[in-house]
């Protein structure tokens, strides 16, 4: 199977990725580490690549394109592909069902984490983590007693920089904003899941088994 998911920042996307790769054994394809993977190995796109992001700017589409179209034509991970962070646009969406139809694959589920921006400035304002163990919990979610009596001492959890109000509202509205075209390119097929992503995580997870088992 061949699954997209989409899903603002905080709304678990990526841990949600992750369990369905290992469930359902699929190769999970984030863009943003395939970018970075060509710049490690200082192929020529890497050094392409590179000289673009050093002035600014982003990967153009038609890298991005080519990188993922050497992916799925792989034997390897055919017709077993996570997508995390791509589609993008309308125009990579289009390309994505060329590129799959060529090679008589087909996407088998688009799912979206649909949450409101006030559950994500809670999950992201709230978020503690601890510096000697890398746990995290939350303040508005995790129970008094689990911070407490967390095993390095509750002087361990520590706030990200970046875990602000105006960080978290520029973030979700900019992804909402970007991504609505191509949610709206998917709501009419079949195979477009919204999935409520204010849920736990257990709950979300059970829902995805659900729809990938159908």
């Amino acid at each position: 199977m061949n699954v997209i998911i989409f899903g603002p920042p905080g709304a678990g996307k990526g841990t949600q990725a992750q369990n369905i790769a290992k469930k359902f054994n699929l190769y999970q394809i984030s863009t943003g580490d395939i970018l970075r993977s060509e710049i490690k190995k200082k192929t020529d796109i890497g050094k392409k690549i590179e000289s673009i992001i050093s002035e600014g700017e982003f990967a153009t589409d038609d890298i991005v394109n080519k990188l993922l179209d050497k992916i799925i034509k792989d034997p390897a991970y055919k017709n077993r592909i996570i997508l995390d962070g791509y589609p993008r646009n309308i125009d990579q969406a289009e390309n994505l069902e060329t590129i799959l139809k060529k090679d008589n694959q087909t996407i088998s589920a688009v799912l979206f984490l649909k949450i409101s921006r006030d559950i994500v400035e809670k999950r992201i304002i709230g978020r503690i983590t601890c510096d000697k163990c890398n746990k995290t919990l939350n303040e508005f979610f995790s129970s008094k007693e689990e911070i407490a009596s967390h095993s390095c001492g509750k002087d361990h959890f520590k706030k990200r920089e970046d875990d602000n109000l105006n960080t978290i509202a520029n973030r979700y509205d900019a992804y909402m904003y970007k991504t609505k075209p191509v949610l709206d390119f998917y709501s009419t097929r079949s195979y477009f899941h919204e999935i409520d992503g204010s849920q736990k995580i257990e709950e979300i997870a059970s829902k995805i088994e659900q729809i990938l088992n159908l």
